[in-house]
């Protein structure tokens, strides 16, 4: 069983200014708690145990806030980035935190109500290198799209790389994911970089195993203000996991 995350949460979250020129997104409260909160919930209700969160805007403030991590029954390191390094390289700058052992990875700024040990049975039993949970959206395009063939596989992922076939599947990655260790042979140091157009697209054409899980499940992100006013009403009318 996994039991190693990273939280990415080094974001700026300009598109929520003036929100987060005082409050760093990860803590933007939805129905009445930072979501954060909530994103350790499940990560821990998943079998997590040691959580890695990166930080870089406002990133004492989440720092003070989640300290040690003890209060959510969890052990919490922090990697600290100057620049912000995207999510490519935030994940490799984290590496002697989080190698040897396989990884969740986690958006700061969303949630996908699933049970996360379904996500990680799935990948063990594929063997893959890397599983994208992935989802139909009539939006598919604006959030990336992950096209999949029949046996699961990823063949192109924001249309990388551009050599591949198209799959007869194109679903959006809401940014939950599991890795291997392997993932960071893939990944150059002290780069500035994005896991979805520069790690994944490599990994792809070099022929290894990139797969998506395919979940219907509800997903909220509070990437905009729309975004996280409709995520309050979601989780307040009807709470994930209720």
């Amino acid at each position: 069983m996994i039991r190693r995350a990273m939280v990415l949460a080094a974001g700026l979250g300009t598109r929520l200014r003036p929100i987060t020129d005082t409050t760093p997104k990860p803590l933007v409260p939805v129905a009445g708690r930072p979501l954060l909160d909530h994103l350790l919930a499940f990560l821990r209700a998943g079998g997590i145990e040691e959580v890695v969160i990166n930080l870089h805007h406002l990133g004492p403030n989440i720092q003070a806030h989640v300290g040690d991590g003890a209060r959510f029954g969890l052990h919490v390191r922090y990697s600290t980035e100057d620049p912000i390094l995207d999510t490519g390289g935030g994940i490799k700058r984290a590496e002697p935190l989080l190698a040897g052992e396989p990884f969740v990875v986690a958006n700061g700024d969303s949630l996908l109500e699933i049970r996360l040990r379904d996500l990680v049975e799935w990948h063990e039993a594929h063997g893959g290198v890397a599983t994208l949970a992935v989802r139909p959206d009539p939006n598919v395009a604006h959030y990336g799209t992950v096209e999949l063939n029949d046996t699961d596989r990823v063949c192109r992922i924001v249309g990388l790389p551009p050599t591949a076939k198209p799959g007869p599947r194109a679903l959006m990655f809401p940014g939950l994911h599991v890795l291997e260790p392997e993932v960071f042979r893939w990944m150059d140091a002290g780069g500035v970089f994005s896991i979805t157009r520069v790690t994944y697209p490599r990994m792809i054409e070099a022929g290894l195993p990139v797969f998506g899980w395919e979940t219907h499940a509800r997903w909220i992100t509070i990437d905009t203000p729309e975004a996280l006013a409709a995520a309050d009403r979601l989780l307040r009318d009807a709470p994930f996991g209720a």
